[in-house]
């Protein structure tokens, strides 16, 4: 079985998307797009600037634009940001233009990735922990209803997530 032609991979910030995506990309000899990264060399901005002058809404409508027109590239591994699936014509658009991985790690595991990381403009608040379990709440159901594939990253290495991955692939 051939991998299909648009991976894309959906869950919470921290859970390793982009690592897990450029070593997947690597993998399959196919480009690596990180929607957040487009967004960045688009605009000349970082995510929390855009954030701070825009608000999440006008963050979520370049996002909306970059995954729409990223959807439409052939062959590639693409990693969404972890609100992406809040849009339902996203989602949408996600599940019929790719093959959507759910990468998942529990609530502990992401607060331990992102909880030094300034760069999370949803995570500036006096319980980011707290923020991330109402994140989750909210979005595991999105992240899973869009899924074809749930892959458990936890503490496993990236390789370890990308293995798994590639295994109906390769006919394991």
């Amino acid at each position: 079985m051939q991998a299909p032609d648009r991976i894309i991979l959906v869950g919470p910030m921290g859970v390793g998307k982009t690592t897990v995506g450029r070593q997947l990309a690597r993998a399959l000899n196919r480009p690596f797009q990180d929607a957040d990264r487009a967004i960045e060399e688009r605009t000349g901005a970082s995510i929390p600037w855009i954030f701070d002058i825009e608000g999440e809404e006008g963050f979520r409508s370049r996002e909306r634009g970059i995954l729409d027109e990223l959807t439409r590239e052939p062959e590639l591994v693409l990693a969404t940001g972890g609100g992406a699936v809040l849009d339902p014509d996203i989602r949408r658009k996600l599940a019929e233009r790719g093959h959507v991985i759910y990468l998942y790690a529990p609530v502990d595991h992401l607060y331990e990735r992102t909880r030094f990381d300034r760069n999370r403009p949803l995570l500036q608040t006096e319980d980011p922990r707290a923020r991330l379990e109402a994140l989750m709440a909210e979005r595991d159901p999105l992240y899973r209803e869009v899924a074809h594939r749930v892959v458990e990253t936890g503490n496993r290495p990236a390789r370890s997530v990308v293995r798994e991955i590639m295994r109906p692939w390769r006919g394991e």
